[in-house]
């Protein structure tokens, strides 16, 4: 058995000893016509290094209360340190190397709107003792990362912060792993950059219906503002029992609950409360499904049957809201769209597979990704 990754880098960790994989437990005289091929050029290449963020990566130490979080994260964070619509901004991640001989493969997770990097950790695990290289960012606006005001959140743009990092950490090719809000990015990120995504896997990703086109009623962001600023722990839990884990509940489950109230009443809580009311309008309009027929990796799609996650859900009338959130309906449609798609549904789960039957979740994940 591979032991747990190692809490180091990933340069480290490839100086460490290995054991074989296995299966874990759970000028102006030119020509008018040179001018213009000139100029071509220029913004030729012009665009080809604005495709990503260009920025450093810098190892730390930080401070306990990075960017509004202090909660204590399962392996060594550091910071992707770029600029983006002319602001200086900090992206915090995890990068951890494989604990056993490497496979060659680097995963990318990415993490869903009431979450973070940190709730990835049993699939971290997993991959890791599978032989990946992980990175799991926090994006903008979330949790240890920068919290900018007057930003334009988009899902194109979080996957270019994102494409960035993957720059600055050399890695060209990545398995995209993305949950909920993190699914509608790894969708966005599997379009944007389609030579970099070897494989999509999407977990009870939202978007897969147009919430507005279905008559969710639009809100403003200051609205969205207020609905946020009413976060306590007592309604994130309801929130979450109710839909990520079909009523039941789970001593474990606190820690996810409290990694959010760390930074809804953090240092940084206005600007949090501000950001989470831009991503909630980022969602709202932003739909991914009328693009999934346009996806070309080979692709996993992970639903709960008892999911019935809807951006708006709360607010709409009731005859719009019923209609909302049937991931049982959801899944096989959005499936049957995606050309390189296979579907896996558990009847008995809601919105979050990964946590609550982590074993089952890991077993459907790791199956697909050796099945070539």
């Amino acid at each position: 058995m591979c032991p747990h990754p190692p809490h180091t880098a990933f340069s480290q960790s490839l100086l460490t000893s290995r054991t074989p994989c296995q299966a874990p437990q759970v000028p102006g005289s030119m020509k008018p016509s040179l001018i213009l091929f000139a100029g071509l050029a220029t913004a030729s290449l012009s665009a080809s290094s604005a495709a990503q963020a260009q920025g450093i990566v810098d190892d730390g130490p930080f401070p306990d209360g990075l960017n509004g979080s202090n909660y204590t994260y399962p392996w060594p964070v550091k910071l992707f340190r770029f600029t983006s619509q002319l602001q200086p901004l900090d992206m915090a991640f995890m990068d951890i190397g494989p604990s056993c001989v490497p496979n060659g493969r680097t995963a990318l997770l990415l993490h869903g709107k009431n979450f973070c990097g940190p709730t990835w950790q049993t699939t971290i695990s997993t991959l890791a003792a599978k032989g990946y290289r992980v990175i799991a960012p926090d994006q903008i606006g979330f949790c240890r990362s920068s919290k900018p005001s007057g930003y334009q959140f988009s899902l194109g743009q979080l996957a270019w912060n994102t494409r960035g990092l993957l720059g600055a950490l050399d890695v060209a090719n990545v398995t995209v792993v993305g949950h909920s809000m993190g699914g509608m990015m790894a969708a966005r990120f599997g379009l944007q950059y389609r030579e970099t995504v070897d494989r999509l896997v999407l977990v009870a990703p939202v978007g897969l219906e147009d919430y507005v086109q279905k008559g969710v009623p639009y809100i403003t962001i200051d609205d969205s503002l207020a609905n946020e600023a009413e976060s306590t722990y007592q309604s994130i839990r309801r929130y979450e029992q109710n839909v990520y884990y079909v009523g039941r509940w789970q001593s474990s489950y606190d820690t996810w609950v409290h990694m959010l109230v760390n930074v809804y009443h953090g240092s940084k809580r206005d600007a949090y409360l501000r950001n989470q009311a831009q991503i909630v309008d980022m969602v709202l309009t932003s739909p991914v499904s009328h693009m999934l027929g346009d996806l070309e990796p080979r692709t996993l799609l992970i639903v709960g049957d008892k999911d019935k996650t809807a951006i708006g859900s709360q607010w709409a009338p009731p005859d719009v809201a019923q209609k909302l959130g049937h991931f049982d309906v959801l899944g096989p449609q959005a499936a049957r769209r995606i050309p390189r798609c296979t579907l896996h549904h558990f009847a008995d789960l809601g919105h979050a597979p990964q946590i609550s039957d982590p074993r089952r979740f890991h077993e459907v994940l790791l199956a697909w990704l050796t099945a070539e």
